[in-house]
């Protein structure tokens, strides 16, 4: 995967918005206003930071040598991954789709209702009492 096909995916992902906040060489992928990916377009070889479960994340850490702790974010949540180091194009589209779905599911539910194909969680209905006045 190169860097083109890294935005295209993250742009096929429902109600994403790129920009670019942090100046014209870093592109920032959200979705409801919340990062899930960035990538940098004058490092070589090319980075992208995507948010990870940390325990996920120390496990793509151990497995892939271009993985590495976030730059410039928090460690224990995002990881910067080499776009074309050599990390299978299946996997490195796991680690988008983790991402973005990581930042869909901390939206409040109003927010992640408006999302096409997130269905928001159901609340478990508390069991009425019998019996008691």
């Amino acid at each position: 995967m190169d860097t083109v096909e890294f935005r295209e995916y993250c742009l096929t992902k429902p109600k994403v918005t790129e920009g670019t906040p942090f100046g014209e060489t870093v592109l920032v992928f959200k979705v409801a206003g919340k990062m899930f990916a960035l990538m940098s377009l004058d490092e070589v070889p090319a980075t992208a930071n995507l948010k990870c479960d940390p325990d996920l994340a120390l496990d793509l850490r151990d497995r892939y040598e271009q993985v590495r702790p976030g730059y410039h974010m928090n460690k224990k949540h995002w990881n910067t991954v080499e776009i074309e180091g050599g990390i299978p194009e299946a996997e490195l589209r796991k680690m988008i789709d983790h991402s973005y779905d990581l930042v869909v599911q901390s939206l409040p539910r109003a927010s992640r209702a408006k999302i096409p194909h997130v269905a928001a969680p159901r609340r478990p209905v508390a069991a009425k009492r019998r019996g008691q006045c």
